[in-house]
């Protein structure tokens, strides 16, 4: 069976099991949370949801049914409150995480590992540290959010489906990201080539416009609601779609780089071939001489964010 274990009931983690469960993906999946009765009634309101789609057993359970999971997805930790950044979130989800690590480890030693918690990239980070798994069995869900909301805007200002439009956020899933632009393209033209055959505008406002409402998307809607969950459970079966089919996509997805653009030892994203087996591939796409100086910016973001675990 496929069997996907989520580790944490919360907002995310539960929208993340409901979309799964929809999808088809997955044969069984197991919620574990700390709160059990909170992992229970999840589990509960997800077996209601079964007979309107493929068979799957959903559960709550415990670490030790991780032990036969295709792949184990950690969202648990603390929300991020309304005005702080994603790194503010370090030092109170950094203990949670080394927990389920160590959780994990004890039943499944080689694991293929899923991290969301936020600060993802830093998180993702210790999280290799502290399973020891080979850096392509760990994946943070980086910046595939922003990517789907950097390619959501694009196509709602040239008025084309999102889906035509290719383009990647890559660095830190945080206020140091960075738009490459010089690789956005629709129906094979640059972006600018495409502004030019449809008369189209695209000033430099609009383009600070379009990354300041990628950027601080998360911020306008937890103030608003309180939690972003919708988007990034779809992230995550994306992800676990990739995995589960071995499917060799590309995703946006926060690994290991150690060496590409002068960085070393800081996990962050960029477009990665993604299958069965992690993250099969890391990409390094040339990058506009500015775009690779803000990566190394945002490297260096992350990198005093490791370094303040020591």
């Amino acid at each position: 069976p496929r069997r996907v274990a989520i580790i944490g009931a919360g907002h995310v983690g539960a929208t993340a099991a409901y979309a799964l469960l929809l999808s088809g993906l997955a044969s069984e999946i197991v919620v574990i949370d700390l709160d059990r009765r909170r992992a229970e009634g999840e589990a509960l309101d997800l077996q209601h949801a079964v007979p309107f789609g493929d068979p799957v057993r959903v559960w709550a359970g415990d670490y030790d049914d991780v032990a036969s999971a295709a792949v184990v997805v950690i969202t648990a930790g603390v929300n991020q409150r309304p005005g702080e950044t994603r790194l503010q979130l370090l030092s109170r989800n950094v203990a949670v995480l080394r927990d389920i690590v160590s959780r994990v480890m004890a039943v499944m030693p080689d694991a293929i590992l899923i991290v969301t918690t936020n600060p993802v990239d830093v998180l993702t980070w210790a999280a290799i540290r502290h399973s020891g798994l080979p850096p392509p069995r760990v994946i943070g869900s980086g910046t595939i959010l922003d990517t789907a909301r950097f390619r959501a805007r694009l196509g709602r200002h040239f008025h084309v489906d999102p889906r035509s439009v290719h383009g990647y956020i890559i660095g830190e899933h945080g206020d140091s990201e960075v738009p490459v632009w010089s690789l956005a393209t629709i129906g094979g033209l640059h972006i600018d080539q495409y502004r030019d055959a449809t008369g189209e505008e695209l000033n430099e406002a609009t383009r600070r416009q379009i990354v300041e409402e990628t950027r601080d998307a998360a911020s306008h809607i937890i103030e608003r609601k309180g939690a972003t969950y919708y988007a990034v459970a779809a992230g995550i079966v994306r992800i676990l779609q990739a995995i589960l089919r071995d499917e060799s996509t590309v995703l946006t997805v926060s690994s290991l780089i150690d060496g590409a653009y002068g960085i070393r030892d800081v996990c962050l994203s960029l477009p990665c071939i993604v299958n069965r087996d992690g993250i099969a591939r890391v990409l390094f796409p040339p990058l506009a001489a500015d775009e690779e100086e803000a990566l190394r910016r945002s490297a260096q973001v992350l990198r005093e964010a490791q370094e303040s675990l020591a």
